[in-house]
C-alpha cells in the first residue's frame, strides 16, 4: 500500500467522522429524533422523577411499559404525547398535572396495563410451575408498585392555575 492510498483512506474516514458522528446541537438534532426540545426541558411536578424511576424499571416495578403502552395510557385519558424515550414520555404525561383526578384517570389506565401484565404472569406461572416464584416476585412488585399509585393520589396537592407557584 502506497502512501496516497493511505491519505485518500484517512480523509474518507475523516468525512464518514465528520457526516455521521459529529456532536454539533445542529446536526445531533437531525441524526437523534428523540433529543428532546423546549418543552422537554420544562419542570415537573416533584413526583414524576420518583415514578419515572420506579415505574420504568423492571426489576423495581414487576412490569416493563414500552412507549406504545405510554403512548396508550395518554390517549385513554385523551390526552397526546409525541413517542419519544420512556423517560421523556412520562415526564410529558404528568408535566401539566394541577388535578387529582387527572392523576386517578391516569394511573388508572396504568394499572389496567399493570393488571394485563399480571394476568400473563398468572398464566405463565401455572403453564410454567418451576417459574412460579420468578412470577410471583414480579407480581408482588408490579402490586407494590400500583398501591404506590394510591400514595402518590392521597398525598398530591392540587394546584389552582392562578395561584403563583413562587408566592408562600
Amino acid at each position: 500500500m502506497n502512501h496516497e492510498d493511505l491519505s485518500d483512506l484517512r480523509a474518507e474516514f475523516d468525512k464518514f467522522v465528520k457526516d455521521k458522528c459529529s456532536l454539533q446541537p445542529d446536526e445531533e438534532e437531525a441524526q437523534n429524533p428523540d433529543i428532546g426540545d423546549k418543552e422537554d426541558e420544562e419542570p415537573v411536578p416533584q413526583f414524576v422523577d420518583a415514578l419515572t424511576s420506579k415505574l420504568l424499571a423492571p426489576a423495581i416495578s414487576g412490569v416493563y411499559l414500552s412507549r406504545l403502552d405510554i403512548k396508550r395510557v395518554a390517549e385513554a385519558i385523551d390526552e397526546s404525547i409525541p413517542i419519544k424515550e420512556r423517560t421523556k414520555m412520562v415526564r410529558a404525561l404528568f408535566r401539566h398535572t394541577t388535578k387529582r383526578e387527572y392523576l386517578q384517570r391516569a394511573f388508572s389506565e396504568i394499572e389496567k396495563h399493570i393488571n394485563g401484565r399480571i394476568l400473563i404472569y398468572t398464566e405463565l406461572s401455572e403453564a410454567f410451575p418451576s417459574s412460579k416464584p420468578i412470577f410471583d416476585e414480579h407480581i408482588q412488585k408490579a402490586n407494590k408498585t400500583i398501591s404506590m399509585f394510591k400514595t402518590i393520589i392521597s398525598d398530591f396537592e392540587e394546584i389552582e392555575p392562578t395561584d403563583d407557584p413562587m408566592f408562600v
